[in-house]
């Protein structure tokens, strides 16, 4: 049984985890000073860097897009994983055993091993195949590709391969790999008859099916030959990697495409996907072998972050009656979606990739542009069953259609349908409303709630390294979350020095002898997000986080809204070019700190002097004198230094 895994354990993948060579798996970086380096975000499009990373502290935070965390929460977003599959790669990567609490188990090490086994055997079955679409004896496939628009070079982009005929080519050549016959039962690459293994793809067009992190974990086969009993197109059965429930086609190289967009368009078959994304439809992924059920939800609403941002989802089908079919089992799945849901229906019943053979790049764009809502598309499916010539049938239409017309997420577009679908069955516009509210009551208690469905770990977003609030932006405005946490106007000297010592302990905590440490708890600032960071830092130091997972104690310890705001901080450039200018930049910063409370401190001593009684004793006012004079020393002393 899964478990959730011991903090303990989390903790210490993050301090073992180098976020910059995870963040150079996807993004070259360049040294922005000292501990500190930059590059092209991937999170949104820009031209200039504006992505910073901070090895020492584990943080990143694009000052373009807003985006921040911590090497768990990068991969969650770029990979699409949940938090416990996240933790459970990265303490792979760094060889740590994890434990889970409540009983529970994580991967055993026979399974991970086996799992590996699947996986490398799929890579090597992937370069046999794809080596001999190549050769003289896959003219046929090789054909139908070209028919169907396709190049060579198309063809290598997404790993199309060919699967020879005969019996035993595939089997003899993953043997000579090194791979046993036990290991080759439960890959899915093989069937089992009186006389032992042989192949189970033969004499067929061959796509790869890949995972989110692009691991192929399965293959899709088009039949080419007359001689073939087999079906039109016959896929990897259920393995321990191949779940066709849970795999997308084409969702490794859309992925990024679909985050960026909040757009997913959902197409029937391989060669559509190759079509819309050649077209440039750089969303489109395909099901494998089955309708779209919950399960794919749960993929599309992680890539769409589609937890109360929206988004598009877009079904295309054929415009025959298995394609109608098709968009109302969709239409099932709706309201599972917080993201708009829409479907594409070719008048003439060309798929994406007859389309684009027919008519070009264009019209593949235009369709998918020209796209209706899913739920007047199943209005009007509805209506079709039924003889609206007749009050009957009116009748009859208006209670099937009225639940469709209930479901509509956007309460102000319900009117606008209603007095649409009067029109459609020819009624009294106030009797289909009457009709429409009626179905809302009755749909009010049995709705899903949308909540996160990626199985992320943990009670609070910042166990999970990520922020749930929406992101900060390095320009002027708020910060997220209310008018509570306007951003601080950094034009103020007084608040342009808060921060850069927020950012010299948030960054170097290491540097801070005692004086300073005691100078920041002290610390009275006047901007109400750097006091609440301050107050973070106060918090985390007195629970003794170590520097390892210091930035995200602090975060942990801050308002949710702040969270993004304090990785900003963290991985802020600092205008430093050499560890010595670093080193008085930073006690520079501290003395700055000293001198502001200083000031606060003479104010309020100052407040007292005036406030004394005439008759007070004279060695009260002595003292406050005395103790001025001391401050006034000390912030001379501090302004000699810095």
């Amino acid at each position: 049984m899964a478990g959730l895994i011991r903090r303990e354990d989390i903790e210490e993948v993050r301090a073992r985890t180098d976020i910059k060579a995870v963040v150079e798996g996807f993004v070259s970086l360049k040294s922005a000073g000292i501990g500190s380096y930059k590059g092209l975000c991937p999170f949104h499009d820009e031209r200039s860097p504006s992505f910073h990373v901070r090895p020492q502290v584990g943080a990143y935070h694009c000052f373009g897009c807003g985006e921040s965390g911590d090497a768990i929460s990068f991969l969650m977003k770029l990979n699409h994983t949940t938090f416990v599959e996240t933790v459970e790669q990265l303490a792979a990567r760094v060889g740590l055993e994890l434990h889970y609490e409540d009983g529970g188990t994580g991967p055993d090490k026979e399974s991970v091993g086996r799992r590996q086994r699947l996986l490398d055997a799929n890579k090597v079955a992937e370069e046999f195949f794809r080596a001999n679409l190549r050769t003289d004896g896959a003219r046929a496939g090789q054909q139908m590709l070209s028919e169907r628009g396709f190049t060579p070079a198309d063809a290598d982009r997404f790993g199309v391969g060919y699967a020879p005929k005969g019996w035993d080519n595939l089997l003899r050549h993953l043997r000579n790999r090194g791979f046993k016959d036990d290991e080759l039962k439960l890959t899915g690459l093989m069937s089992e008859g009186q006389r032992g293994l042989y192949d189970r793809f033969r004499g067929r067009l061959i796509w790869p099916i890949r995972d989110l992190t692009g691991a192929t974990v399965g293959f899709g086969a088009r039949k080419l030959y007359d001689d073939d009993q087999g079906p039109k197109y016959l896929n990897t059965p259920e393995t321990q990697l191949y779940k066709k429930s849970q795999v997308l086609y084409g969702v490794d190289l859309a992925k990024r495409e679909i985050s960026k967009h909040k757009q997913i368009v959902v197409v029937e078959g391989y060669t559509d996907v190759m079509a819309c994304q050649l077209a440039g439809v750089t969303t489109a992924v395909a099901t494998c072998g089955t309708a779209f059920g919950a399960d794919h939800v749960k993929i599309a609403r992680r890539m769409l972050s589609d937890f109360g941002t929206g988004g598009e989802v877009i079904f295309t089908f054929d415009g025959d009656a298995a394609g109608q079919k098709a968009a109302l089992r969709a239409f099932q799945e709706d309201q599972r979606f917080v993201a708009q849901t829409y479907v594409c229906v070719e008048p003439n019943g060309m798929d994406p990739c007859e389309l684009r053979q027919n008519r070009g790049d264009d019209a593949v764009v235009a369709l998918i542009q020209d796209k209706r809502p899913l739920f007047e598309f199943a209005i009007k499916v509805g209506l079709k069953k039924h003889d609206l010539n007749t009050v009957e049938g009116r009748v009859t239409a208006l209670r099937e259609a009225s639940p469709v017309v209930a479901q509509i997420r956007d309460p102000a577009m319900r009117p606008a349908y209603s007095r649409e679908l009067a029109g459609w069955l020819g009624m009294d516009p106030a009797d289909v409303e009457r009709s429409v509210r009626s179905a809302v009551q009755r749909g009010r208690h049995a709705q899903p709630s949308h909540q996160d469905s990626s199985g992320r770990q943990g009670s609070t977003a910042s166990e999970a390294g990520t922020s749930t609030s929406g992101t900060s932006t390095s320009g002027g405005g708020q910060l997220p979350d209310g008018p509570a946490w306007e951003r601080p106007d950094t034009r103020d000297p007084v608040v342009r020095m808060e921060r850069e010592a927020l950012e010299v302990v948030l960054q170097h905590p290491e540097r801070l002898d005692a004086a300073a440490w005691e100078a920041v708890y002290e610390a009275r600032f006047s901007a109400p997000a750097h006091a609440a960071v301050k107050d973070a830092i106060y918090t985390a130091a007195m629970q003794g986080t170590p520097t390892t997972r210091w930035v995200e104690g602090v975060r942990h310890e801050i308002p949710e809204p702040l969270a993004d705001f304090v990785s900003e901080l963290a991985v802020a450039p600092l205008p430093v070019g050499s560890e010595e200018e670093l080193e008085r930049y930073c006690t520079g910063i501290m003395n700055r700190l000293f001198d502001l409370q200083i000031g606060h401190a003479k104010a309020d001593l100052l407040g007292r002097l005036q406030r004394l009684p005439s008759d007070a004793p004279a060695e009260e006012s002595a003292t406050i004198n005395r103790q001025l004079m001391e401050l006034e020393m000390r912030r001379r002393q501090l302004r000699d230094e810095t």
